[in-house]
């Protein structure tokens, strides 16, 4: 396993590093490769003879360019690493944040403080702890529907989270209808986007996937073993109500993180874990640590293509993942009901 771990992240990790390049290079003030690496390097290591390049480009690629695209890596692991935890603990491929609803869930609890002019009466982290909270309300309501007679059904479960999606969508649709000088504000939620964003989010970001990461990592021998069901796990030692709330818990924190600075971003968490785990097999000691890899890099391109693909207009990110996912989410349900 360790030697796939290594083959499998070095691998992603490259391709990652590449992708960074290449990201940084394209846009409407065209920088090649080398140029964009000379300047990421003046960076780490200040100081000789006069750069051969302005003030102007290093701006651009250091203060707008670098903050979206590492921007993009952490959504991209964010919300990927959240669909691995809700596939893991359901079992089930065509589980993730989006269509479960709690991405909606969690876009409700900022457009409200958007709404009343509150993001900030608790500091930076206003809109991420209440995004959480109705992340959370929005993970309990949809089980409440789903449960019958005690058990989760599985199609049932992913019926509630598209019934309840449907319903938080509606609501803060309801919401831009109340406001006046913020639509775009709240518009921004719902469609998705990086524009605009800067280091100050980046940075609001990182403790959450500091905290979520190993949180995923450490529990993924549990649920390698929820494979074979939760009694058997049980049996083998998997204390396994702890485990799901935990593991659900930290989803919905990674999900309410992305949504607080990206709005909300459909399917990646239902793509990326499950190309992983075409790719390395059923081992979520692999399909964890590769879906935040995989998950960065996928967002990378996809808002990439979103800023560039009819620059100098700018396609909203949540459209092009949609785009993306939808047919791949079509294709799942298609291959799952032929299995049956």
């Amino acid at each position: 396993m360790r030697r796939k771990l290594y083959g499998y992240g070095g691998g992603a990790l490259l391709l990652l590093g590449a992708s960074v390049l290449l990201a940084l290079s394209i846009g409407s003030a065209g920088f090649p490769p080398a140029k964009v690496w000379s300047i990421l390097l003046h960076q780490l290591a200040p100081g000789g003879a006069e750069p051969p390049w302005t003030a102007l480009e290093e701006a651009i690629i250091v203060q707008v360019r670098l903050s979206r695209v590492v921007l993009a890596v952490l959504v991209g692991a964010c919300l990927a690493l959240a669909g691995a935890g809700f596939q893991g603990v359901l079992r089930n491929p065509l589980a993730d944040p989006y269509t479960l609803g709690v991405a909606s869930g969690s876009s409700i609890g900022a457009a409200f403080l958007i709404l009343f002019g509150l993001q900030t009466f608790i500091g930076m982290y206003s809109i991420p702890i209440v995004a959480f909270g109705t992340g959370v309300l929005t993970l309990l309501a949809v089980f409440w529907l789903a449960r019958t007679q005690g058990r989760l059904g599985v199609e049932t479960l992913i019926l509630s989270g598209v019934v309840v999606q449907a319903f938080l969508s509606a609501f803060v649709s309801y919401m831009v209808s109340l406001s006046q000088g913020v639509v775009n504000e709240i518009l921004f939620w719902l469609m998705g986007s990086l524009s605009k964003r800067n280091w100050g989010h980046v940075s609001m970001l990182v403790p959450f996937v500091a905290i979520g990461l190993p949180v995923l990592l450490y529990y993924a021998r549990a649920l390698n073993l929820f494979v074979i069901g939760e009694r058997p796990a049980a049996h083998l030692g998997v204390r396994v109500e702890r485990t799901k709330l935990i593991v659900l818990l930290a989803s919905t924190l990674l999900t309410a993180a992305a949504v607080s600075v990206s709005g909300v971003i459909g399917f990646v968490g239902l793509v990326v874990p499950h190309v992983i785990r075409l790719m390395v097999g059923p081992d979520y000691r692999l399909i964890v640590p590769l879906s935040a890899i995989g998950g960065g890099i996928y967002v990378l391109w996809a808002d990439t293509l979103a800023r560039t693909l009819l620059s100098p207009k700018e396609i909203q990110l949540g459209i092009v993942t949609a785009f993306i996912g939808a047919p791949f989410f079509g294709y799942l349900l298609k291959r799952r009901k032929a299995s049956i």
